[in-house]
């Protein structure tokens, strides 16, 4: 009797152990489940707030030369940051550098160095290289001409030549149209396409998009435009033979070419810098500014700075 009681507490005490070993599994179980879960939810809460911490809205004016190429970045910007909004506007050069000058705006795009526009702090700015854009004279397509000099041209913008018969083109009246005064494709060409000189008074439009308009459908017009606005409606007059190619504007055989600066005041912050950051990217650079008719910064051959002087890279 006594050997039969000592047995059956041995297996009352097992069967207890048993059940104890199972209770103890299924809670680590669902501890581990519950920890899992816990941990999954804390992680799609850090991603969600990670990809949402950009929100806000920032202001972009200045160069039309540069206009179509912040604008389609801008886009690819918003789409990836759907919390934050890019608002870009023309205006001219001029009107970037102003209106950064006075924290108007939280970028001013220019076609040139700040240091050449008076009465802008250029001290105060920093200066963001984000692209290269070579600009060409442009004409009506019927002006019978192609391939000038740039002696000729400056003939015509001064005045000195008013008539495309006197080039070899049609009997038609010469018209001139410029930028207005402030802007950057305007001083880049009289720069380094008029060698300094003065253009005559003629008609002044504040935008690229305007200009090309006008000379597209006046017989006879003349004007310069940023390679980016050049489209089947106008020609492109070649100079000295060369042509407005962004090979040639590499290596400076193509002499009318400008910097893309975004100006900001002081160093770029928050969404400004991200914007400026993304625009150095290799989205920007190598697929979205060659599509647009815009070089990067990187592939130029040679160096130019503020006073116009030309170095090999």
């Amino acid at each position: 009797m006594k050997k039969k009681w000592i047995a059956y507490v041995a297996c009352l005490f097992m069967f207890t152990m048993i059940l104890a070993a199972c209770s103890n599994t299924e809670a680590g179980s669902q501890n581990s489940a519950s920890e899992t879960s816990k941990t999954s939810s804390e992680t799609n809460q850090e991603n969600s707030t990670e990809s949402d911490e950009l929100a806000g809205s920032i202001t972009v004016v200045g160069s039309s030369a540069m206009q179509p190429l912040v604008e389609a970045a801008a886009q690819q910007f918003m789409q990836q940051h759907p919390e934050v909004t890019v608002n870009v506007q023309g205006g001219g050069s001029g009107t970037g550098l102003s209106k950064i000058s006075e924290g108007a705006v939280d970028i001013g795009n220019s076609d040139v160095f700040a240091e050449e526009k008076e009465g802008i702090p250029a001290d105060k700015l920093t200066d963001y290289k984000v692209a290269v854009v070579g600009m060409a004279p442009v004409v009506h397509s019927e002006v019978g001409v192609e391939d000038i000099t740039q002696d000729q041209l400056i003939d015509i913008f001064t005045g000195k030549v008013k008539n495309w018969k006197e080039l070899g083109g049609a009997d038609q009246e010469i018209i001139v149209v410029n930028r207005a005064q402030g802007s950057g494709t305007r001083a880049t060409f009289e720069t380094f396409g008029l060698n300094g000189q003065e253009p005559i008074e003629a008609q002044e439009q504040d935008s690229s998009g305007t200009v090309r308009k006008i000379v597209s459908e006046t017989p006879g017009a003349i004007s310069y435009l940023a390679f980016s606005y050049i489209d089947e409606s106008i020609q492109a007059l070649k100079i000295d033979g060369a042509e407005p190619t962004a090979e040639n504007v590499e290596t400076d055989t193509w002499k009318i070419w400008a910097y893309q600066h975004m100006y900001t005041n002081g160093e770029a912050v928050d969404i400004t810098k991200e914007f400026i950051d993304y625009m150095l990217t290799d989205e920007v650079q190598t697929k979205l500014l060659p599509k647009m008719d815009y070089l990067p910064v990187t592939s130029m051959k040679v160096d130019r700075d503020a006073n116009g002087v030309v170095t090999k890279q």
